[in-house]
């Protein structure tokens, strides 16, 4: 690591930074609505969005700095184990082309703005709605914690913040910068904001990749060369090499799948989806979102060049960012380190988005302040959306790097289990309240058990996601067991249930809901009847 501060890669940093917080705040004006206090409107920028600004804010989304830094890190530690990020975007698209403009259809039919907004219309139960916000909000607070984390790694290569400096402020003081630009343009302009800067992330990204995996290589002597250095690495570490151990494939096999089942449960990744249009707009999403599994792809490379790079870090996080510090010209770096930072800015901003409009929907409207006026929400969710951040910030100042890492390799567990209550949902009204209640309560306190139990070289705790599946005997990928626990219990529970014909709540959702278009005549956002009334 390089000693003292890279001046020049710190100026291009700061550009680019100052560049799309210009964006952000000029976001407020753009597409503006009459109506803007509204969560429609701030929340879900108006549900206007094209395919273009969705696939960037998708992308934007679910490509993130955390993503940008961990893939190949991972890949730098455990060799072709950390490529199971790619299979599990693959499986991801096809899966989500089957219910996602099902949801949009029924969500635009009836102004839901939250996935709990629709387990509750159409299960008829606050209790199952408020477990599906609480889990998204739990799970989303970590992934906020760990793009914070990205840009933290960021300054530390470049010489500012990290570890530089024996004052706390001074040292963190561009991580609060940061931090206090994204706050201020994400309440100002909203969901518009990251839509907006996605663009110019994607874009840095896309650059930084594409010369990165042309450039790298010719300086390394070729890819003969790289798999080769990373092969004797492996090796020598008792490893096996670069292909993961047949003991490892049903690991491999369970986390990309559960992984899979999982990215669209995020509230983040159903909030840049409820943002579009029309339906066909995320059915075009699905067939061009591959695009990025290609990226990630080239991008989990990089693991291994760090490795023949002869790159050496303490903390495997820091792998790629000095990759980037040793082999490429200041300016350069530069440019990269921005595409990373700003990658953290447009997810950061999407989710604290998301985990408002949870808290503002399905807690304080269903519990608090039921006749909430659509300003009222508005002004709510402006305030969670700075609180989420703050909570974030400080679970990164305060707490070791791993622990975020082990609460967001939690979250992926605890998000899955909202699976048969919105998936199951949007395809049958067959399974009981209570039973799809008593299923999560059940995958939610096994996955977590779990978790708890797995131990690391570093820590007794939260040490890893993966765990012998019982009745197997094989080692897998904990949120996948807890899910097919959730699913058990919740198809033997709903068969008691009907049996016992205990009560069902009401569905206020018609078939013609789930494939309703924005253009379909008498298809219009239908306000919840509270929101109604206070409009008038």
């Amino acid at each position: 690591m390089n000693d003292g501060v890279n001046g020049v890669a710190l100026g291009v940093f700061i550009f680019f930074f100052l560049a799309v917080t210009v964006l952000g705040f000029l976001a407020a004006r753009w597409r503006r609505a009459d109506n803007e206090h509204s969560l429609d409107e701030w929340g879900l920028g108006g549900r206007s969005f094209g395919t273009w600004v969705t696939w960037f804010l998708l992308g934007g989304d679910l490509y993130t700095a955390y993503t940008f830094v961990a893939v190949p890190a991972a890949v730098y530690a455990a060799g072709a184990a950390g490529f199971f990020a790619v299979p599990y975007t693959i499986l991801v698209y096809p899966l989500i082309f089957t219910f996602l403009p099902r949801l949009w259809s029924v969500s635009h039919k009836h102004g839901y703005v939250t996935t709990s907004d629709f387990v509750r219309g159409r299960f008829g139960s606050k209790s199952l709605s408020l477990a599906v916000a609480v889990t998204g909000i739990l799970a989303t607070m970590p992934y906020i914690a760990l793009q914070l984390v990205g840009i933290q790694a960021v300054l530390d290569v470049m010489g500012v913040g990290g570890s530089a400096g024996s004052n706390w402020f001074v040292k963190d003081l561009p991580l609060l910068i940061a931090f206090a630009v994204l706050a201020a343009y994400t309440y100002s302009s909203g969901l518009r904001a990251p839509a907006l800067i996605a663009f110019v992330k994607d874009g840095l990204i896309y650059l930084v990749i594409t010369v990165a995996i042309i450039y790298i290589p010719i300086k390394l002597g070729g890819f003969d060369d790289i798999f080769s250095a990373a092969g004797a690495k492996f090796k020598a570490a008792g490893a096996g090499g670069l292909v993961p151990a047949p003991a490892g494939q049903w690991t491999y096999a369970t986390l990309a799948l559960g992984s899979a089942l999982a990215l669209f449960m995020y509230p983040h990744s159903i909030t840049a989806t409820l943002s579009s249009k029309s339906r066909n707009v995320i059915r075009r999403n699905t067939t061009i979102l591959p695009l990025y599994s290609l990226m990630l792809g080239l991008l989990a490379l990089l693991g291994f060049m760090a490795i023949a790079a002869g790159v050496k870090v303490t903390n495997g996080q820091l792998a790629i960012p000095q990759l980037f510090e040793n082999m490429f010209p200041d300016w350069f770096a530069g440019v990269a380190f921005a595409a990373i930072g700003i990658g953290a800015l447009v997810p950061a901003a999407i989710m604290s988005i998301a985990a408002a409009n949870l808290f503002t929907r399905n807690i304080y409207k269903d519990f608090i302040n039921p006749d909430a006026t659509p300003a009222q929400e508005t002004k709510v969710s402006k305030l969670v959306s700075l609180l989420v951040k703050v909570g974030a910030l400080a679970f990164v100042l305060t707490m070791d790097k791993t622990v975020a890492i082990n609460f967001q390799l939690l979250g992926g567990i605890w998000i899955l289990q909202t699976f048969p209550s919105l998936v199951g949902g949007l395809f049958t009204r067959w399974f009981h309240r209570w039973a799809l209640l008593a299923g999560w309560a059940v995958g939610m306190i096994y996955g977590t058990l779990a978790a708890y139990g797995v131990a690391s070289p570093t820590q007794d705790h939260f040490g890893g996601s993966s765990k012998e599946i019982p009745g197997i005997g094989e080692i897998g990928y904990i949120g996948l067991t807890a899910f097919v626990l959730n699913v058990v219990v919740t198809v033997v529970l709903t068969f008691a249930l009907k049996a016992l014909k205990a009560p069902e709540g009401v569905d206020e959702t018609s078939p013609a809901d789930y494939t309703a278009d924005a253009g379909d005549p008498g298809v219009a956002v239908e306000l919840p009847p509270a929101t109604a009334g206070a409009a008038h």
